[in-house]
């Protein structure tokens, strides 16, 4: 039987594909995080440090509408730290907590959710250099265990994981759960010193600045660490280039030189 040879494209199915293909659709994502961000920056939402949570909202309720603005804030690049302190202000210590807990795991569904759909497959295929495959590596094959470690040591940003981890091939419950468990402690010391704001000198306030102060510090010492390493690995491989003897040019065969001698 011959092959029947497939109709062209209409007009309208050549929009589709072009509305769906992945660079459009990364354009479309740098376009929603550039309008987010311009957004926030137009609100200024560090204003409730200042001014407050508006008086007719209290109790749970209150809190509920905290952590949703705080997930919609975090996918929109506003630092946590700002919004941890903010719901330790606000709401005290515990439920300032749960609250920024509830927002940071709704932030980064949001973030993981727009990367994996609108990033993955424009990004994807630049993974070329060696550490970024490896880095693909970790985190599809590890998921749990390497946002565990990221969320909970500071120093990669909050908004670059989430989108790392929507590029590879991490799956939703790995990365949810890490999110929530690994971003208890460090944003408890935001809450609690958002809590104590008022009273800077208190022990539990400096308390709480010890546990936001050291694990940056290792962080910092860590990351030193492994550059100087890095460095110290990249002389080596160069001395060791520079140390390699030159191969010999070949010389006549021993024949030629008989028969002219």
């Amino acid at each position: 039987m011959l092959d029947v040879a497939a109709p062209p494209a209409t007009p309208a199915e050549r929009r589709a594909r072009a509305l769906l293909s992945p660079r459009l659709r990364l354009c479309l994502l740098v376009a929603l995080l550039a309008g987010a961000a311009g957004a926030v920056w137009a609100w200024q939402p560090h204003r409730l440090l200042a001014e407050g949570w508006p008086p007719q909202l209290s109790g749970g309720t209150a809190a509920v509408i905290f952590a949703l603005a705080y997930g919609g804030c975090a996918a929109a690049l506003v630092p946590r730290p700002l919004l941890n302190l903010a719901a330790g202000a606000l709401f005290g210590a515990s439920a300032g907590l749960a609250a920024a807990v509830a927002g940071t795991v709704l932030g980064a569904g949001i973030s993981f959710g727009l990367g994996r759909l609108l990033g993955q497959d424009a990004l994807r295929p630049l993974l070329r250099a060696r550490w970024l495959v490896a880095a693909d590596r970790q985190l599809s094959r590890h998921g749990f265990r390497s946002m565990l470690a990221i969320r909970l040591f500071p120093g990669v940003p909050f908004a670059a994981a989430n989108y790392c981890a929507a590029v590879s091939r991490m799956g939703w419950v790995p990365f949810l759960l890490a999110t929530a468990l690994g971003s208890v402690p460090n944003t408890a010391a935001y809450a609690v010193a958002g809590s104590r704001a008022t009273t800077p000198t208190s022990p539990v306030f400096l308390a709480a600045l010890a546990c936001i102060a050291v694990p940056a510090l290792v962080g910092c010492a860590m990351a030193w660490r492994r550059r100087g390493r890095l460095g110290g690995t990249r002389e080596t491989v160069q001395d060791t280039a520079r140390a390699e003897p030159t191969p010999a040019e070949p010389g006549p065969p021993m024949a030629g030189r008989q028969g002219h001698e």
